[in-house]
């Protein structure tokens, strides 16, 4: 259905029209399901299930609202629906089962058992959505509309609350008074370096200029992160209410998102928020009566990991190549900003907490979070874990209570957590004896890791802590713009050390030259990858250099995944002599006798291709020493 839409002349007639679409809401008595739309959900088949849906409703001649909902966040269990009113979670939905669901639970209200969420620790499997453990203590404040509205329905997002913190702001406080508030709140940037974004406006402000400009910060680059995407694609409407109320703060015309080119959906919904919101007059000249003129456009990235950092980002903004340029002068002087024009700028779950701090109130807003962490804050969690996905958690959280009450725990129950990354490439690696560690920005930084922009990956036993810091350093060093030599060449010679160790050839001295490595880099670079690029290398040697040494005095990788390490054997008696070991060998270095195979150590290259094929496990990789042939 085709929207229309009426100019909103004050902010008196916003909340008229609100009332009036949540009295249309309660009043209407059409079934509803809530159909995951993220990307994720997407790739799954969540769209076929909309077709499906739609037939099931005019075959059978009922009316059905069906709402194309944001990510709803349990990424592991989808495609995900959720049927109203009972908010009835149905996961891992095919084809075939909507017809069940459309029959059984939205006709009739009762279950359809077939996909609804199960856990062993719970009683009844008929469960609402704040009843499943990975919901249950999680807190909603950015994310409180993502799985609730449709993105592409402003309306949606008026109903739930949506642009009633600008409202109060236009009505209730000056500039300087918001600014006050949002400091008083205590609110980080959700970017990563937790810098407070009072303090930022507030030196915006004074600049004194009279043209100024807003800038969000879209460009999510670390592997395995889909916070701030999930934000844009699910409810675009809390961003750009943020990037309103930071304008009318500082006194800024120019709003810009910039949007990394790989995220299409976003780019999508966020256009369409743009052009929805211009249309009621919530962008654009004289906003709701009060004389704010604003307007926001969309600037696509090409994917460079360092345009996330401020001044490489307003760079690529001008057309230029996205390099990152000493400070001061600072964004927020006309020097430093985007064009000549003082600028603020935060990334998009920062702009997204901004009206729940007018919505809810302040004193709502500091209940929540720790001392010097207000808040919550969006991770995406991943690795091995039973239950990925996108969580949003009160600061202050441990830990423990993420990774084994929202995430279930370990992926295979007989293997023993090992550490989590957070943070993402640029992030530290935290063991075991840190589970009950609180997570918020100082109490992350005292064990040598970050919060980040909210990457967060479980890793267990069977994880080389070598190779996960070799991994993510050959991303940060990829990602290097080349400016500056620490980066640029340091992080290579780092990369190689590495490649080295796990390669088999590391020597004596090694694991001491990565350190200092590391520590000249964090001190010598120009901008935020490389002060932190080093910090999965460091915190890996500083909590695992047992398995550093490992690899350098033992030629052994306990994890089985570095090649070129450890001495392979075949056991005798878990073999099967099924031949497949000699048909993978590329070497000839498995002969067989008459009863047995052997693996000779002459040949062997330590590919580990035997080590893979084997069905009983019974070629084993033990520590290096004099090569001798087995068995004789």
């Amino acid at each position: 259905m085709e929207l229309t839409f009426k100019r909103l002349e004050n902010v008196k007639e916003l909340r008229a029209l609100r009332e009036k679409l949540k009295k249309e809401h309660q009043e209407n008595d059409a079934h509803r399901v809530r159909v995951c739309c993220g990307t994720a959900c997407q790739a799954t088949g969540s769209n076929k299930l909309i077709k499906e849906f739609e037939a099931e409703a005019k075959k059978k001649q009922v009316p059905l609202e069906i709402v194309k909902t944001g990510c709803q966040g349990f990424c592991q269990r989808g495609p995900v629906v959720i049927q109203d009113p009972q908010e009835t979670f149905y996961q891992k939905v095919k084809v075939p089962d909507v017809a069940g669901i459309f029959s059984e639970s939205v006709l009739r209200g009762l279950p359809y058992r077939k996909q609804l969420y199960r856990e062993d620790s719970l009683a009844d499997p008929n469960v609402a959505v704040g009843d499943i453990p990975f919901y249950k203590k999680q807190k909603r404040l950015a994310l409180h509309r993502n799985g609730v509205v449709d993105p592409c329905n402003i309306y949606d997002a008026v109903r739930e609350e949506g642009y009633e913190g600008l409202a109060k702001v236009l009505t209730d406080h000056k500039p300087d008074e918001v600014i006050d508030i949002v400091k008083k709140s205590g609110l980080r940037g959700r970017g990563g370096a937790g810098f407070p974004a009072g303090l930022k406006w507030e030196h915006t402000k004074k600049s004194g200029a009279k043209v100024k400009a807003v800038v969000c910060n879209g460009d999510e680059g670390d592997p395995g992160a889909f916070m701030d995407r999930s934000l844009m694609e699910g409810d675009p409407h809390s961003v750009l209410e943020g990037m309103i109320i930071n304008a009318y703060a500082i006194g800024a015309q120019h709003g810009y998102l910039y949007v990394r080119h790989e995220y299409p959906l976003a780019v999508k919904n966020l256009g369409i928020a743009i052009e929805q919101a211009r249309a009621l007059g919530l962008l654009g000249k004289n906003i709701l009566g009060s004389g704010l003129d604003f307007d926001c456009e969309i600037k696509e990235g090409a994917g460079a990991f360092v345009c996330g950092e401020s001044t490489a980002l307003v760079a690529s903004i001008e057309g230029q190549r996205g390099m990152p340029r000493p400070r001061p002068p600072r964004l927020s002087e006309a020097a430093g900003g985007l064009w000549g024009m003082p600028t603020n700028l935060n990334n998009v779950e920062t702009f997204a907490n901004v009206p729940t701090i007018f919505t809810k109130g302040l004193d709502y807003y500091l209940s929540i979070g720790t001392e010097k962490s207000k808040g919550t804050k969006v991770f995406a969690l991943t690795g091995k874990i039973k239950n990925t996905g996108l969580i949003e958690v009160p600061m202050g959280i441990t830990l423990r209570e993420i990774i084994f009450d929202i995430g279930g725990g370990m992926l295979n129950p007989e293997k023993e957590f090992k550490a989590v990354q957070t943070g993402g490439p640029s992030g530290g690696c935290i063991p075991a004896q840190f589970l009950d560690l609180k997570v918020d920005f100082d109490t992350l930084a005292t064990v040598g890791s970050i919060m980040g922009s909210g990457g967060m990956v479980v890793m267990d036993e069977d994880d080389c802590m070598v190779d996960v810091a070799k991994y993510f350093l050959s991303f940060t060093k990829s990602e290097s713009c080349g400016k500056c030599p620490p980066c640029r060449v340091g992080t290579w010679q780092m990369y190689e050390l590495l490649d080295k160790i796990t390669s088999g050839g590391g020597e004596e001295g090694d694991i001491d030259k990565l350190e200092k490595l590391g520590k000249l880099i964090v001190a010598g670079s120009l901008c935020g990858l490389g002060n932190s690029a080093p910090n999965p290398v460091l915190s890996t040697i500083k909590y695992f250099r047992e398995e550093y040494e490992e690899h350098v005095r033992d030629k052994f990788c306990r994890a089985k995944r570095c090649q070129g390490l450890g001495i392979f054997r075949i056991l005798p008696e878990h073999c099967i002599l099924c031949g497949l070991c000699k048909t993978a060998c590329a070497f000839d270095a498995v002969v067989e006798l008459r009863d047995r195979f052997y693996i000779d150590q002459d040949y062997c290259t330590k590919c580990k291709a035997c080590y893979g094929v084997c069905p009983t496990q019974a070629i084993v990789v033990e520590k290096g020493g004099a090569h001798v042939k087995a068995g004789k």
